[in-house]
């Protein structure tokens, strides 16, 4: 970034006043900030009297800092900091800030540089002799759609060319700038496509609007009347495809509370096969969790007990001893659980284990380093695929970390790994 700095003495006014209108809106502006905040006024106030004298002078930076008893160097810092601030006389007439950016360097902005060399000045930043017109490369403006562009003070011309430009910048020279219409300079709205719309064209075969519908059967003397449409969703249009079918929206706007409801209960839309049932198998789960979760609300208090969790995990509905149950066929790996002891080993000890993990592995019936210890691989597969870890049993060796824990606690982890367990 190239150094800034306030223009030569011998361009700098003696005095700067804010006028009686600009004078009232600066204390207003200030009144905005908070007590002890007025100081956040000052790029505003900058800018303010930067459109009031045309650019940024020294005795406008000093007067600002008196205005908001702020120190004169922070002041300077600011108005030296964003270039959106001119620190040295700029065209009476027009500043003409060329977009100097990829999109608009690729559609054509060097042209439109040495347009600017050519009318005004060999250099930026200078005026040409009459002192009506300056010029300067600038970032992005925003437009890239309708490159190239320039902004003289707060107006932008876009899809420009170097002819047109040059009859811009003649038509400020001679003080009519404001017959020429900012935007873009082309037959183009706003940046709607140049050549004009290529897709959306007809919304008809895809869209159904509700009130045109209604609107239509009116006028074709239809005897029934078309379905009422909800406030919520008067403006959003009706299709045929099944994402937006109300059928597979979650949660889904029918009561699907009680266990029995049926999934007939919403109309599926008008689908193959295959989509329908897709429709009622998503509604039907969406009930069954409703009700579970219902039901769970209900026996939240009771399975605050450790040992109660376990049995229910176990399937049981008490604590209890142990009764012998057939494992299923994908529980044949699933480690051999034991009733709680009395002092459960601390299983966060063993790395990747959190307070989540050791409710979970409690409940499957592992309280102790020893039990973890002995997992084979296919137990420790089992818990791997229990907890989805997809590997972070292995990848972390659980197995290596409970022996050293079960054999001689943190003393032995801290010896075998080299660092205490956390």
């Amino acid at each position: 970034m190239s150094v800034r700095r306030l223009a030569d003495e011998a361009v700098q006014p003696k005095g700067f006043a804010f006028t009686r209108a600009n004078e009232a809106w600066a204390k207003q502006t200030i009144k905005k900030y908070p007590k002890g905040r007025e100081h956040s006024a000052v790029i505003p106030l900058l800018m303010r009297a930067q459109e009031q004298e045309g650019w940024v002078t020294r005795t406008a930076v000093e007067y600002v800092a008196e205005m908001l008893d702020m120190p004169l160097i922070r002041v300077l810092e600011v108005a030296t900091f964003y270039t959106q601030f001119q620190l040295a006389p700029v065209g009476t007439r027009a500043h003409v800030q060329v977009c100097g950016t990829t999109p608009c360097m690729l559609r054509g902005a060097g042209d439109l540089i040495e347009t600017c060399k050519k009318k005004i000045h060999p250099e930026p930043f200078h005026t040409n002799e009459a002192g009506t017109l300056s010029w300067e490369e600038v970032e992005c403006q925003g437009a890239c759609v309708n490159a190239p562009m320039i902004m003289i003070f707060k107006d932008t011309y876009e899809d420009l060319t170097p002819e047109r430009l040059e009859e811009i910048i003649d038509a400020f020279e001679a003080g009519k700038g404001d017959t020429i219409q900012p935007g873009p300079q082309i037959d183009r709205f706003t940046s709607a496509p140049a050549s004009g719309s290529t897709s959306l064209t007809d919304e008809s075969a895809i869209i159904k609007f509700p009130q045109r519908e209604k609107r239509g059967a009116k006028r074709a003397g239809a005897g029934a009347e078309p379905a009422h449409v909800p406030p919520s969703r008067a403006a959003k249009p009706q299709t045929e495809a099944l994402e937006t079918s109300a059928a597979v929206k979650s949660p889904s706007p029918v009561n699907v509370r009680g266990r029995n409801e049926k999934a007939t209960s919403v109309k599926a839309p008008e689908t193959d096969a295959k989509q329908a049932n897709h429709v009622s198998e998503e509604v039907e789960l969406t009930s069954r969790t409703r009700g579970h979760s219902e039901h769970r609300k209900s026996e939240e208090p009771a399975l605050r007990s450790p040992e109660l969790r376990k049995a229910r995990s176990l399937g049981r509905s008490e604590p209890g001893p142990e009764a012998p149950r057939k494992r299923t066929a994908d529980e044949k790996n699933r480690p051999q659980g034991i009733r709680r002891p009395a002092k459960p080993d601390d299983l966060k000890m063993i790395s990747g284990v959190g307070p989540k993990i050791e409710g979970i592995l409690n409940d499957l019936g592992i309280y102790t380093y020893e039990q973890v210890a002995k997992w084979k691989k296919a137990e420790r597969e089992w818990v791997d695929g229990y907890l989805k870890f997809h590997g972070r049993i292995e990848r972390e060796d659980w197995v290596k970390q409970a022996k050293a824990l079960a054999k001689g606690g943190a003393a032995e982890y801290e010896r075998v790994f080299g660092k205490k367990p956390r």
